[in-house]
């Protein structure tokens, strides 16, 4: 029989002997000043009167069987599970025997780049996801503190929380002058707007070294800069330095850093994204579950496409558009010219949707140089304009790969995305697993792939008060359909809304329902919480 929070706290100091608080229990539990029905159900005389969540099947995000539950809501808590009787004046939510797990958390997203313009972030709501983590791929708001005000000032529906980007500082200390390693003075200086960003609640240090300028830095920068972060109790989460042609020292790279640190470290996006990788998903787990053997705490997360978005020049290394050879290798490669789509170019705006094959043929030449033209004319425009001119969408992957990363037990779900964004990623991750890899694949159990989506990243990311159903923690919930939910946004239709996710809460307040925002904005900043790491050979500064 579900008991509240005081009478287990009473139940708790029993073995101390106290009299006093042996005959409270009796006392309480027999003038029911806790319970409120026949099923003896607690937190009746709560103010203001929650919600309770009935006729559901509760997967609690830890792996654990699903079970039939209520669930009880009060003052943005999870009050009570169990066989529960509504209280005066409480909210009863009959889930019509669908699945209620923890909210999910997206840990490599996009959101931050219009989280002001878009405060209902639908694109993620609608597909369950309570918690957002910004600041990826080394490129973060600046400075964190601001970016926190505004959002407590005008909420969105979602949680932000976010790392600080190695590219956003780097550019701040370096400038223009970024190609190049950085000096010792530069590193202190990017060490000391480190310290400020963890002090105002980052969750660590983001880097996305395939990016400028991040691709410029030596392995031993990014150390000093991962020390300072692990020093503070934070996280390192990375872009690695190569997705496919250095993809085995990239991987080498963030296992010294978990290593050296002995703090968490992340690999985002996980994928094997050039045809000679592909099949090599057991070699690269076998090389993970090594590291982790001898104590890195390395984990990862991935989005379940087999194409990427980003733009033309982070296939080129050398950042040469007029190398043909480099080209050539990239469309043989990495991502042939019929898999590769313009989802922005600002020179002819009227090129977005068509394959690479396509605008070759419309400009009557190859595909080599088309590409090489494009990249040019983009890279010309941000030089007048200082913005970045062009994107692109890539097929680099494969299912079978995909199935493999997705499955290890270290990794966690993810969109990388936006919350306006061109690749369906963005709207359609989460219910995509959901229905794709888990009812019409199974490749894993529904409770498995929501512990992928809420506990484990939740842990992954440090974060204790959510992530799971249990007593005390924060009310982000989503209740959905597991015979109906998935995706259907397409590159063609990216803003295709997914089917299947009924209702999503944040902090105990319905945000959405029936494929709709509400008007609620119940978002909260969600800050690092300091903990000890086994070993931190960490200084302040180099």
């Amino acid at each position: 029989m579900p008991m509240s929070g005081l009478m287990l706290a009473i139940q708790n100091r029993e073995g101390e002997g106290s009299v006093i608080h042996r005959l409270l229990a009796v006392v309480i539990s027999s003038t029911g000043l806790i319970g409120c029905g026949e099923s003896g159900s607690p937190a009746c005389v709560n103010e203001p009167p929650g919600s309770l969540i009935t006729n559901v099947e509760v997967i609690d995000g830890s792996g654990s069987a699903a079970f039939s539950a209520s669930v009880r809501i009060s003052d943005g808590l999870i009050a009570d599970i169990g066989d529960l009787a509504p209280c005066d004046r409480e909210t009863v939510v009959d889930g019509g025997g669908h699945t209620l797990g923890p909210g999910f958390i997206d840990t490599h997203s996009h959101a931050d780049t219009l989280i002001f313009e878009h405060p209902d972030a639908l694109s993620a709501v609608s597909q369950g996801i309570t918690t957002v983590v910004v600041g990826q791929d080394g490129d973060s708001p600046y400075p964190l503190a601001e970016f926190y005000s505004h959002l407590e000032n005008a909420p969105a529906t979602v949680n932000v929380a976010s790392y600080t980007g190695h590219n956003t500082i780097r550019e701040l200390v370096l400038g223009e002058d970024f190609r190049r390693a950085a000096t010792a003075d530069e590193i202190e200086e990017m060490q000391k707007l480190l310290v400020s960003e963890l002090a105002s609640g980052s969750l660590g240090l983001a880097t996305g070294l395939e990016y400028d300028p991040g691709i410029y830095s030596v392995a031993d920068e990014v150390l000093a800069l991962a020390r300072v972060a692990a020093a503070a109790g934070g996280r390192y989460i990375s872009h690695i330095r190569s997705e496919d042609r250095w993809f085995e020292s990239a991987i080498d790279e963030i296992i010294l850093i978990g290593r050296e640190t002995g703090m968490p470290v992340q690999i985002s996006h996980i994928k094997l994204a050039m045809k000679r990788l592909w099949g090599r998903a057991d070699e690269t787990l076998k090389k993970l579950d090594a590291a982790r053997s001898e104590g890195v705490q390395i984990t990862a997360d991935i989005y379940p496409y087999e194409y990427w978005q980003s733009t033309m020049m982070v296939m080129l290394p050398e950042r040469d558009y007029t190398d043909r050879d480099a080209i050539a290798e990239v469309l043989d490669q990495l991502a042939p010219p019929e898999g590769m789509w313009m989802t922005r170019f600002d020179p002819q705006p009227e090129y977005v949707g068509k394959s690479l094959t396509e605008i070759a043929a419309l400009r009557e030449t190859d595909t080599v140089s088309a590409f090489s033209q494009l990249a040019e004319e983009a890279d010309l425009m941000r030089q007048r304009t200082g913005e970045r001119a062009e994107a692109i969408i890539g097929t680099s992957m494969t299912e079978a790969d995909i199935g493999k990363l997705m499955s290890w037990s270290e990794t966690n779900i993810c969109t990388d995305g936006g919350l306006a964004d061109l690749h369906p990623r963005g709207i359609g991750s989460f219910p995509r697993v959901l229905g794709r890899y888990v009812r019409e694949q199974k490749l894993m159990t529904l409770e498995a792939a929501v512990h992928k989506m809420s506990g484990l990243s939740a842990a992954h990311m440090g974060f204790t008060d959510r992530g799971l159903i249990r007593r005390g923690a924060v009310a982000d919930l989503v209740l959905f359909d597991p015979d109906t939910v998935i995706d259907h946004a397409t590159p063609n239709d990216s803003s295709r809304l997914s089917e299947g996710i009924t209702s999503v809460w944040v902090a105990g307040e319905l945000v959405f329902k029936n494929g709709s925002t509400t008007e609620a904005r119940p978002g909260q900043i969600v800050r690092r919480k300091p903990s000890a790491y086994s070993h931190q050979q960490a200084e302040p500064f180099v």
